[in-house]
C-alpha cells in the first residue's frame, strides 16, 4: 500500500516564509520550508542573518573533479567553485549578499591576470558584506582586483588617475548629482599610493607596478607613503590632509549614500527598480521603506545586516503585493533549480561547467559583468533569446529523474496521482517550495493534465515529471 506524502497546510505564514527564502536565498524545498515554518518567520530571519554551523561542499572534494577551481586559471574555475558554494551551502544569505555586492562593485576577471584576485574579492564580499558599509568600502578600496580593475595602481601623487575615485562616488556609494568634479579629483588624490604588489615577489621594482609582471600570482594590497599626496584636500565640503580611509568616512555619513544603498537593497531584495542610471530622474518604488532603512543605516553605524533585518521584518516585505515582483537573475534561477534537483547531492560532477555555461547563455557571466555598471537586471534578463535558454534549462533539469531531488519529488507526487488535476498541480507547487501561479496559467496546466493523464503511453512517473517540467517553465516560475 502506497502512503501519500503529507504536505503542510498552505497558510499565509508559510507563503511569507517561502517568499523570504526566495529573496534572502535561492528558494527552498518543501522539507526546508517545513523546518522554517516550524520555527516561525522571525526566527527564520535570524537564522538567515546569523547562521551557525555553516556547511557546504568542501573545496578538497571539488578540486578532485575540477583542478581549475584551485588555481582558478581558466575561464571556468572561479565561477564553478562559486556555483558549488551557492548550491551546497546551508547559509544561503552569505552567498546572496556576495552576489548582491558583485552586482554593484562590478569587477571583471577579463582585465585581471587570473581569477585568484576575483575569488578573493568575492570572499571579501562574503565576509564583510553584512557588516558596516564603511568597513566594506575600505576593504574594497584595498582589494587588489578592484585596484587593478579601476586602475588605482596607476594613481600617483604626481599624476592622478580619477577612475576609481569617480566610480566610488558615482556607482559604489552616492550616485550622479551628489558630488562635483572637484570632489572626484580630491577623492583620487586621497587614494594615491594605494596599489598592489605580488605576494611572492616583493621588492622595490615590483612595487612600482609599472607593467603587468605578475602573471597569475596572487596580488596583495600595498600602501606606498612616498607615492601618496598628503597635501590638504577639500572633499564634500570638508578640508583636511585626507587619506582614503578619511574619504570613506566622509562618504558614508552623507544622506545621498544612505539613500543610494537603501535603494540598492530594495532593488535587489524587494522589487525590481529601473536601472541605476535612471535613479536621478525616477523616484523609488517604496520611498517610505527607503526612509526607514536610511534611519537604521545612520543609527547602526551603516550596518547592512541591521538594514536587512528591518527590511525582512517590515510589513512592506511581507505584503503579498510585493511577491513575484522580481525577475530571477540567471544565477538565482540556475542555483534555485540546482538546489531543488539536488544534482550535486552525491558530490561534484564533471559536467558542472555546463551549469555555468547555461547561466552565461542566459545573460549572466559571474566574474565577468558586462561593464562597471554591472547588470541592469529586471526585465532585461528576459528577452526572446534568453527566455528560451531559461525554459530549456528548467525543462532539462526537472526532466532528469536520476537527480536525487527530482527522484524524491517524483516519488512523492506519484502517490498523489489519483488527485484531481487542480489538486495535483497544487501539490506540485507545494513540493517546489510553495510557489504560486496565476489563474490563467493554472487553467492551461489543468487542460493539459486532463488531456494527457489518460494516455496509456504516459506512465504515472512520466505524468509527474511532465507536470514538474511544465510548471517550472511557466512565466511565474521566472519570477521570485
Amino acid at each position: 500500500m502506497v502512503t501519500k506524502t503529507k504536505f503542510s497546510p498552505k497558510t499565509e505564514h508559510r507563503y511569507q516564509i517561502a517568499h523570504l527564502l526566495r529573496r534572502a536565498g535561492f528558494g527552498s524545498s518543501s522539507d526546508e520550508l517545513d523546518y522554517y515554518d516550524s520555527i516561525g518567520y522571525e526566527k527564520t530571519v535570524e537564522e538567515l542573518l546569523t547562521p551557525v554551523n555553516i556547511t557546504r561542499m568542501p573545496d578538497s572534494l571539488i578540486t578532485r573533479y575540477h583542478t581549475e577551481t584551485s588555481a582558478t586559471m581558466g575561464p571556468y574555475g572561479g565561477p564553478t567553485e562559486w556555483i558549488y558554494r551557492m548550491v551546497s551551502t546551508n547559509a544561503p544569505l552569505s552567498e546572496k549578499i556576495a552576489l548582491f555586492w558583485h552586482t554593484i562593485f562590478a569587477t571583471s576577471v577579463t582585465k585581471l591576470s587570473g581569477a585568484i584576485p576575483m575569488r578573493r574579492q568575492i570572499s571579501m564580499f562574503r565576509d564583510k558584506g553584512l557588516g558596516s558599509f564603511s568597513d566594506l568600502l575600505i576593504s574594497l578600496s584595498k582589494d587588489p582586483a578592484m585596484i587593478y580593475w579601476l586602475d588605482n595602481w596607476t594613481n600617483h601623487k604626481d599624476e592622478i588617475n580619477e577612475n576609481y575615485g569617480r566610480e566610488l562616488l558615482e556607482l559604489f556609494s552616492m550616485g550622479v548629482g551628489n558630488y562635483s568634479e572637484k570632489d572626484v579629483k580630491e577623492c583620487a588624490r586621497s587614494f594615491t599610493g594605494w596599489t598592489v604588489v605580488n605576494g611572492d615577489y616583493i621588492d622595490a621594482q615590483a612595487s612600482k607596478c609599472s607593467f603587468q609582471p605578475y602573471g597569475r600570482y596572487a596580488w596583495q594590497f600595498q600602501y606606498l607613503p612616498e607615492d601618496h599626496d598628503d597635501g590638504e584636500k577639500e572633499f564634500l565640503g570638508e578640508k583636511g590632509n585626507f587619506t582614503g580611509e578619511d574619504i570613506v568616512q566622509i562618504i558614508c555619513k552623507q544622506d545621498a549614500t544612505a539613500t543610494f544603498i537603501s535603494r540598492h537593497i530594495c532593488n535587489f531584495f524587494l522589487a525590481d527598480e529601473v536601472p541605476v542610471t535612471q535613479w536621478p530622474y525616477e523616484a523609488p518604488n517604496n520611498p517610505k521603506l527607503i526612509k526607514k532603512l536610511k534611519k537604521v543605516y545612520f543609527e547602526t553605524n551603516y550596518n547592512i545586516k541591521e538594514m536587512l533585518r528591518v527590511l525582512f521584518l517590515s510589513e512592506e516585505f511581507k505584503d503579498r503585493s510585493n511577491f513575484y515582483k522580481k525577475v530571477k537573475s540567471p544565477s538565482e534561477l540556475v542555483i534555485s533549480v540546482m538546489r531543488l534537483t539536488d544534482k550535486f547531492g552525491n558530490g561534484p560532477r564533471l559536467d558542472a561547467r555546463n551549469v555555468f555555461l547555461a547561466m552565461v547563455n542566459m545573460g549572466q557571466h559571474i566574474y565577468n559583468p558586462p561593464t562597471v555598471e554591472g547588470w541592469h537586471g529586471g526585465l532585461e534578463w528576459s528577452d526572446t533569446g534568453t527566455l528560451v535558454e531559461r525554459i530549456n534549462f528548467c525543462s532539462e533539469q526537472f526532466g532528469d529523474t536520476e537527480s536525487p531531488g527530482v527522484k524524491k519529488m517524483v516519488d512523492s507526487l506519484v502517490s498523489r496521482y489519483s488527485e484531481t488535476p487542480s489538486d495535483f498541480i497544487d501539490s506540485c507547487m507545494e513540493i517546489l517550495g510553495s510557489i504560486e501561479i496565476g489563474e490563467e496559467t493554472k487553467k492551461t496546466l489543468i487542460s493539459f493534465a486532463k488531456e494527457h493523464k489518460s494516455e496509456e503511453s504516459l506512465t504515472p512517473t512520466d505524468y509527474v515529471k511532465t507536470m514538474l517540467q511544465l510548471i517550472t517553465t511557466t512565466r511565474e516560475y521566472q519570477l521570485c
